[in-house]
């Protein structure tokens, strides 16, 4: 970037599906509504590192959760055209020219689309958000709306109490692996972008049941 590239950024065009997306936030979710009455889209993202200035998404899983259940007929994944592949990567996720791949623009509105205003939900989510609204700026979308839940955070919280900040958290304590098994629950279809939600969904449910039974009920004491 040059020095008059800083001093006058160009203006990006916002698309007309930002906007539809931006406009749906007008109501926020009441602070008193119930857990079972909320809608979470739990997702996951692969990419080709951990760079989030050079690396990109390579993959977008997410499931839908309400009421204590898991929509599998809801669930979606998407792969993302990209010629970026590291070697390091494609030995974890095995993602190497998937077939049926979206375009950028055609990723940013099928994502926009799919989450509409649900809170979204995911195992050290700040990454995946960071790299979603980096792959929509082009698309005028400054940051994403959504209320966001974290389920390590989450699990570390209902697991440590309310002060939790304070406690030092051990190395791969709250790992996704670490806490499904603490939870029983199975580590299929590990490293894929749908495998992954899948997991954590089924982790969503078991914290939201616990949060439940320490008395956090509602939107306002879940997302604090």
């Amino acid at each position: 970037m040059g020095l008059l590239d800083f001093l006058f950024p160009k203006r990006i065009h916002k698309a007309d599906f930002v906007r539809h997306y931006e406009d749906a936030f007008s109501k926020p979710i009441p602070p008193l509504r119930k857990i079972p009455q909320l809608q979470f889209t739990v997702l996951d993202t692969e990419t080709t590192g951990l760079d989030i200035r050079r690396d990109e998404i390579l993959s977008f899983g997410a499931v839908k959760v309400k009421g204590y259940l898991i929509e599998v007929k809801d669930s979606i994944e998407l792969y993302l055209d990209t010629e970026k592949f590291k070697k390091e990567s494609v030995a974890v996720h095995q993602i190497l020219n998937p077939s049926d791949t979206l375009s950028k623009l055609g990723f940013a509105e099928a994502f926009l689309a799919y989450i509409g205003t649900d809170i979204l939900v995911g195992h050290h989510l700040g990454f995946d958000i960071q790299m979603l609204e980096k792959t929509l700026r082009p698309f005028g979308l400054a940051k994403i709306l959504n209320p966001l839940l974290d389920t390590h955070g989450l699990a570390f919280r209902l697991e440590k109490g309310p002060f939790a900040q304070k406690i030092p958290m051990k190395p791969g304590e709250y790992a996704l692996d670490e806490v499904c098994a603490r939870y029983g629950i199975p580590l299929d279809d590990r490293h894929t972008a749908a495998g992954d939600a899948f997991l954590t969904a089924q982790l969503l449910m078991k914290l939201l049941k616990l949060a439940e039974q320490k008395g956090i009920a509602d939107f306002r004491s879940l997302i604090r």
